[in-house]
């Protein structure tokens, strides 16, 4: 092999990508936040990570469900109300595949049909907005648990 031959910028990259997706999704917790809210997904973020979970942020069911996170998954914090596919039917449908992570449902408009719904289809948590540190503290730890 020729030592004069540098690996393309994009190549290193990919690699770098590869390397680091990999060590995330073996060695650490990570968290899926999703609301179309930024501030408030920026908010849980930030919150999520100092608690030293690794946390990832979408603005939709759909982001998420395209992205290469939803296997690495160990945990999803999730809006109810969003435009397109909502927390609810995206807690059903990642049931139905398989995909039996626990989940966080949070929302500014909290109504007890939704609340029973999301609890009997076993998420760990329905927050209402705005809510405590301590109570997503608590649904995380609740969440991410030995079993």
């Amino acid at each position: 092999m020729n030592s004069n031959v540098r690996p393309s910028l994009s190549s290193l990259l990919d690699k770098f990508r590869f390397v680091a997706c990999c060590s995330a999704m073996s060695e650490s917790t990570l968290i899926s936040i999703i609301d179309d809210d930024a501030l408030a997904c920026d908010g849980i973020r930030e919150l999520v990570e100092s608690l030293g979970y690794n946390a990832v942020t979408f603005k939709s069911a759909e982001h998420f469900l395209g992205s290469d996170w939803v296997a690495a998954t160990t945990c999803l914090i999730t809006d109810v109300h969003m435009p397109g596919l909502d927390g609810l039917k995206l807690h059903e449908t990642l049931q139905s595949h398989g995909r039996h992570m626990p989940v966080i449902l949070i929302t500014a408009f909290p109504n007890e049909k939704h609340r029973t719904r999301a609890l009997e289809n076993g998420a760990v948590g329905f927050l209402s907005k705005p809510f405590n540190e301590e109570s997503l503290i608590k649904c995380l730890t609740a969440a991410i648990r030995p079993r």
